[in-house]
């Protein structure tokens, strides 16, 4: 039985160390919070609740990848989850002309409404759509089909910038906006973000996403409890300080806290960029470290967080997007302090028992990590006047949309107060608060991504700087990952015969 010890407790470490578990390995998991689970944290304010990663879940409805692993996990029965309204997955307002349109979920539905929106471009949205299909069909690991092959060995569009995939399709400028309006749920940058991102995020939610229903913290305990059934660990509170190479073989992780574990193997669930930061510079070759830290990361977000009067303002049982005009969307990475926020999402997370009225809403506005890096020298709780004058600003700015949005809004809100880049960079230790990781580049992929595999044979890498992030890609790689220890296919198809019934 191998030994594992999992540096980092979010997403990608508690779901291979699940899956590691499950194969009979002995697992520890070290989680540099106190409370485990990444982007799954939900912090409480004033008693309420609120998730700081996971609100939109894809893959996680009955035949869903997602589905099908937490069903071999066992967990399925362990989470509460909520469909989003079918006829409107995703609501779209535009200032600038007034207009919202409320797009539905399912491939003939999404492809229906935006015919009906724009039957001039009827053709070509029927091929768009078809295209996302057939490019995330290509992806064996997304249907947990036993494939090898990741990024090659594809059609020439795969890796096309998105835009130009777009742009390829449809003519109509306010459509090709319309139709790149999840860029903000993987980072879309114009003229490098790949096309076969940008399918399958979008062939993810058209297919039909979901919510939690309580909190998503619920999630990281489920697998958790996993890992603790099979005699593993799960350790918050105790980060990670160094960690001992010899002739490319990880010999001992040491924590803050004096702990020293020993493993047959390890996996690091942080951004590379943090992992070589814990050992000296003869570990890993220079181009290697020189390749991870001159990668550009991914944008991130300033958040804001709202806890409502009772009864003031409506549950909403989908995702709301607001664009002060069209032709934005692809220059989230640009930051005006006198123009922000160009748009933002917005959602009021579903509670147990959810009645009509929303307890809370939560609004995230994309922006770079360079809007704050002037406080960059400073950790959360121990930021200056000066910092907190400008997310004040921040806030009421975004606060002035609300009320263009909803007459009165202020007035509905009990407390209102957010968090910036920087708190996204402490709390997850990731490098400029990068929402997604490594930013995806379309004109140097290998270079803008880790293999499961590093330079160290007994130490992989598992999370979404491998493949894809998210709620559905970081569960998948953890699938590659697992399979690096136990043998390919070997997961794959368990969790396939599993939910077959073999």
């Amino acid at each position: 039985m191998d030994k594992i010890v999992i540096i980092g407790g979010g997403l990608g470490g508690l779901f291979t160390g699940a899956l590691l578990s499950k194969e009979g390995c002995e697992v520890v998991v070290l989680e540099k919070n106190a409370q485990i689970g990444g982007g799954l944290q939900t912090f409480y304010r004033k008693g309420t609740g609120f998730e700081t990663g996971m609100h939109l879940l894809g893959g996680i409805r009955k035949g869903g990848s997602i589905y099908k692993l937490c069903n071999y996990l066992g967990i399925m029965d362990k989470i509460s989850l909520r469909d989003v309204d079918h006829d409107c997955m995703d609501q779209i307002t535009y200032l600038s002309d007034g207009k919202t349109y409320r797009v539905p979920e399912g491939k003939e539905n999404f492809i229906a409404y935006f015919q009906q929106e724009f039957p001039e471009e009827a053709e070509g949205i029927r091929a768009y759509v078809e295209a996302l299909y057939g490019i995330v069909d290509e992806i064996d690991f997304f249907y947990l089909r036993s494939g090898d092959s990741y990024l090659y060995a594809h059609r020439e569009e795969f890796m096309w910038p998105a835009d130009k995939f777009v742009a390829h399709y449809i003519h109509h400028q306010k459509l090709r906006d319309l139709l790149s309006y999840m860029n903000p749920m993987f980072g879309g940058y114009e003229g490098h973000t790949p096309t076969y991102i940008h399918a399958l995020i979008n062939v993810l939610y058209i297919n039909g996403p979901s919510r939690f229903v309580g909190n998503s913290q619920q999630m990281a305990e489920a697998l958790k409890g996993i890992i603790e059934s099979n005699g593993g660990k799960v350790i918050g509170g105790d980060p990670v300080v160094r960690i001992d190479i010899e002739d490319r073989m990880l010999k001992a992780v040491h924590t803050r806290k004096g702990k020293l574990y020993v493993a047959d193997r390890y996996i690091a669930a942080i951004h590379p960029s943090a992992l070589l930061k814990l050992t000296d510079s003869k570990a890993f070759p220079k181009a290697y470290r020189n390749r991870i830290n001159e990668a550009p990361n991914s944008y991130s977000s300033f958040c804001v967080y709202v806890i409502f009067k009772p009864k003031v303002f409506p549950y909403i049982n989908h995702t709301c997007y607001y664009q002060n005009d069209y032709g934005m969307v692809w220059h989230y990475d640009r930051y005006d302090s006198k123009t922000f926020p160009r748009g933002f999402m917005y959602i009021t997370p579903c509670e147990k028992n959810q009645g009509a009225y929303a307890s809370k809403m939560i609004i995230n506005s994309i922006m770079p990590y360079s809007a704050c890096e002037k406080w960059a020298g400073t950790t959360t709780g121990h930021r200056s006047k000066e910092y907190e004058e400008w997310k004040r600003e921040h806030i009421e700015k975004i606060l002035d949309k609300m009320e263009l949005l909803y007459s009165g809004f202020r007035a509905k809100c009990e407390r209102v107060f957010a968090s910036s880049p920087l708190t996204i960079r402490d709390f997850y230790n990731e490098p400029e608060g990068a929402l997604y990781g490594l930013h995806k580049d379309c004109n140097n992929i290998a270079e803008s991504q880790v293999s499961v595999y590093t330079k160290v044979h007994n130490l992989y890498m598992t999370g979404q700087n491998v493949n894809l992030h998210g709620f559905c890609g970081v569960p998948l790689t953890a699938i590659n990952t697992a399979e690096a220890v136990v043998g390919l296919h070997t997961i794959v198809n368990k969790i396939n015969g599993y939910n077959n019934g073999g």
